[in-house]
């Protein structure tokens, strides 16, 4: 008798590299919007070398961590929604 694993479980993966991916994307799309809109107005270094690049109070780190953190959200939401899916699946069925 075997029992059936989560759709969760079984796209980990999936909800990994699928979630960062689109959301990194839309984090970068989040930084470029900001770079028009704003310049580096609020930020006294550019960052970008290093662990510059990571640095919160640079634009670019600011801009990094922005994408780590959309990607992380995106993951969230496909688990979410994998969740969902599978309630509605095993009720119908």
């Amino acid at each position: 008798m075997s029992t059936k694993k989560s759709i969760t479980s079984r796209s980990f993966w999936t909800i990994i590299i699928g979630g960062m991916l689109t959301g990194m994307g839309n984090g970068s799309v989040f930084g470029a919007t900001l770079m028009c809109l704003l310049g580096r107005s609020g930020f006294g270094s550019w960052g970008g070398d290093g662990l510059t690049a990571y640095d919160p109070s640079t634009f670019t780190g600011f801009i990094d961590w922005a994408m780590i953190v959309f990607g992380f959200a995106f993951c969230a939401i496909l688990v979410v929604g994998l969740n969902r899916h599978e309630k509605m699946e095993s009720a119908a069925g």
